[in-house]
């Protein structure tokens, strides 16, 4: 049993199929055994020992009209790297002010704050934001 085990194996790989699918025909076994190359197989196919059973599942077109899922991320990901890349500019400029002494350390918490909670739109908006006092 073992042996044709990994005849079916071989017969799955000559054919590219699941081993399920392989079907030996019991009256055939010796020559099956026999059967080493790549040639051998496809002759015994052709011969009819050894037959390979149609595949059962689902119909291309069920599967065709299935929902895509995929651009839904592709939007998210693109958004979160809008909102990463503004993000990193904005702390970026108030981290240079509060080194410059511009603006107190109070005020820079407070930026910050805002920079996370989303309220500036622009790099403008944060301009104005640490002129005002």
């Amino acid at each position: 049993m073992n042996n044709l085990r990994m005849k079916k194996r071989l017969i799955a790989n000559v054919m590219k199929i699941g081993l399920g699918r392989v079907i030996l025909n019991e009256s055939r076994l010796d020559e099956i055994k026999e059967a080493i190359t790549r040639q051998d197989i496809l002759d015994l196919i052709k011969d009819k020992a050894i037959t390979i059973r149609s595949p059962n599942g689902r119909k291309k077109k069920a599967v065709s009209r299935r929902r895509h899922a995929g651009s839904i991320r592709k939007k998210v990901k693109s958004d979160k790297e809008d909102y990463v890349q503004r993000v990193r500019k904005y702390r970026d400029y108030i981290s240079n002010l509060k080194k410059q002494k511009k603006i107190s350390n109070e005020k820079y918490n407070e930026l910050r704050k805002k920079i996370k909670q989303n309220t500036l739109k622009s790099i403008k908006q944060l301009i104005n934001e640490t002129k005002t006092k």
